[in-house]
């Protein structure tokens, strides 16, 4: 059993296996296409896999710069790498400075009053490790504007040097589209600002900013969902490997005849006699309500036996009902094995099954699976 695994799912009922080898070749991939340094996001647990196995499994592979975005999230990521940068994207909280220091974390400063706070606290003497300063070039989400960040470089150089800046930075709000013109702006908009600070290393491209044509790549590139098996040119084959394999196990089949309802509400209605499989996975395991097969609306899926089985009804608490009616009969047992995540039913199919996208697939999956990691 790998050090990070979790009871088996004799107990659990569901099993997720994460390939951190995967991991580690996504990383390799997109950083040997960027020509430069990849760092790696690990905010939201690793994008659901675990901080922990995430970053033993990058650091021993060479990786040495970490995004998050909680203080919290750094922590944990300190814990297991003593010598990387660990950048917060979320900034600097109001009368953190000693916390963020304590553990050597560097916060992403994206407003005068973070700078200012920064800066005042590494004059008074405090040993912290290098901030990095964003610049917000199009999500008007958090940052400074360009027209500040320019300011900044041309007035006020001293701010930055008594901050402690070691990277500027800015972030795409649509590089997964590429015919959308918001990319060039902000392409030429980041060009401008790097420039203005020609001591500084700068990074731009998140995963799909990777595909980008004519995006420079700068000294470093801060790849997230790619890594974990994410498609980062959706409407074309994925050019990254499959991180992740949810499966779950049959509690139960039964058949039923043409006009039972079945589930909550008896919102999904069987067209003919069917076999119906209850599998041990629900909303509580972070697989997402609105997959709901309903007599109005499509929903997920499962592989069972090699046939992808659509579910019916509500999506549960701790259950959800499959339709194997198609499914040569010795392939469906109880307590055998169906694929939620994993073959054809790959991130972004899961995604739009549950009427979402593959980011929350990811960012969703429960505490209560088995949890067994393989590939280191």
């Amino acid at each position: 059993m790998n050090a990070f695994d979790t009871p088996d799912a004799e107990t659990c009922g569901t099993t997720l296996t994460i390939d951190l080898g995967a991991l580690i070749a996504n990383w390799r991939a997109l950083g040997e296409r960027a020509g430069t340094e990849a760092a790696a996001v690990v905010k939201a647990n690793a994008y659901g896999i675990g901080i922990e196995p995430a970053v033993t499994a990058l650091s021993r592979a060479g990786c040495r710069s970490f995004f998050v975005a909680h203080v919290s999230e750094g922590i944990r990521a300190r814990s297991v790498d003593r010598e990387a940068a660990i950048y917060v994207l979320n900034g600097l909280l109001p009368g953190q400075c000693d916390v963020y220091a304590q553990h050597e974390l560097s916060p992403v400063l994206g407003s005068h009053q973070e700078l200012l706070e920064w800066a005042a606290f590494r004059q008074g003497g405090a040993n912290a490790r290098p901030a990095a300063l964003h610049v917000d070039t199009a999500m008007n989400r958090l940052g400074l504007w360009p027209g500040e960040g320019l300011n900044l470089a041309r007035e006020k150089a001293g701010a930055i040097t008594a901050a402690g800046i070691g990277l500027v930075m800015s972030h795409f709000a649509s590089s997964e589209d590429e015919a959308d013109p918001a990319n060039d702006r902000q392409i030429a908009a980041f060009a401008e600002i790097a420039a203005a600070f020609p001591g500084l290393p700068a990074s731009l491209k998140n995963s799909s900013g990777h595909f980008l044509k004519d995006c420079p790549s700068y000294q470093l590139t801060r790849p997230g969902y790619g890594l974990y098996g994410g498609n980062p040119t959706p409407g074309k084959p994925n050019p990254m490997r499959p991180v992740i394999r949810l499966e779950a196990r049959i509690l139960q089949l039964r058949d039923v005849d043409a006009g039972t309802q079945v589930g909550y509400n008896g919102r999904w209605t069987a067209k003919r006699r069917s076999r119906l499989a209850t599998i041990c996975l629900g909303y509580a395991d972070g697989y997402p309500r609105n997959a709901s097969w309903t007599d109005t609306s499509t929903g997920g899926s499962a592989v069972v036996g090699g046939v992808i089985c659509p579910f019916v009804g509500t999506v549960s608490m701790d259950l959800t009902i499959v339709d194997v009616t198609d499914v040569p009969a010795a392939e469906v047992q109880r307590g055998a094995s169906v694929t939620l995540i994993g073959g054809p039913l790959d991130l972004e199919t899961v995604g739009a099954g549950a009427k979402t996208i593959g980011y929350e697939i990811l960012t969703s999956l429960g505490r209560r699976h088995a949890r067994r990691y393989v590939g280191l």
